[in-house]
């Protein structure tokens, strides 16, 4: 059974665009060693790719744990949080609701980077939502909302709590999720 974090194909491919222009705005954050960081900006080219219709999701899926375990030899903690926001959004061929999860990761990026800056959160959601174009708007208001489906990114997870629950909950009422 497909779970409803899905979405399709095509919606996936859109979403991946607006995950991975949420993930590059803050990879300058990320320090890390010479391997981990090739391994982070191919998984931002190969997502780039996958968002133009390049690539499977087969090919995607195999290869998107490569990001999350590249996050691991992040130096400083904005810069773990940037390469998380690589490794969502390179899950996107899996799964779309995993873009929800890059926007939030970048966010809490910047709050790491920015704690001297209380505005810099609500600046990087207004920048994120000013990104999204129409039809991944649409996408994203096909996902559940944030709690309301036990399994996947935006089950009761690490997702759900703390600054990345608080960013997800307010993309989606901006975007306009039902509420489940």
């Amino acid at each position: 059974m497909t779970s409803i974090q899905t979405l399709s194909e095509t919606d996936r491919r859109l979403v991946a665009r607006w995950a991975v222009a949420c993930a590059e705005r803050v990879l300058p954050l990320l320090e890390a060693d010479d391997p981990a960081r090739t391994d982070i900006d191919d998984a931002l080219a190969r997502t780039r790719a996958y968002s133009a219709g390049l690539g499977t999701s087969a090919e995607e899926i195999a290869k998107r744990m490569v990001a999350v375990k590249a996050a691991g030899a992040a130096s400083t903690p904005a810069g773990a949080a940037a390469a998380r926001a690589v490794a969502q959004a390179s899950a996107v061929a899996h799964l779309g609701a995993h873009a929800l999860g890059a926007a939030a990761y970048a966010v809490k990026a910047v709050d790491l980077s920015h704690r001297d800056n209380p505005s810099a959160i609500d600046d990087e959601i207004r920048w994120q939502l000013a990104e999204l174009t129409d039809d991944e708007r649409a996408a994203l208001r096909q996902l559940p909302a944030l709690g309301a489906d036990s399994a996947g990114p935006l089950g009761q997870g690490l997702l759900a709590r703390g600054i990345l629950g608080s960013t997800i909950r307010e993309l989606q009422t901006n975007i306009g999720t039902r509420r489940g």
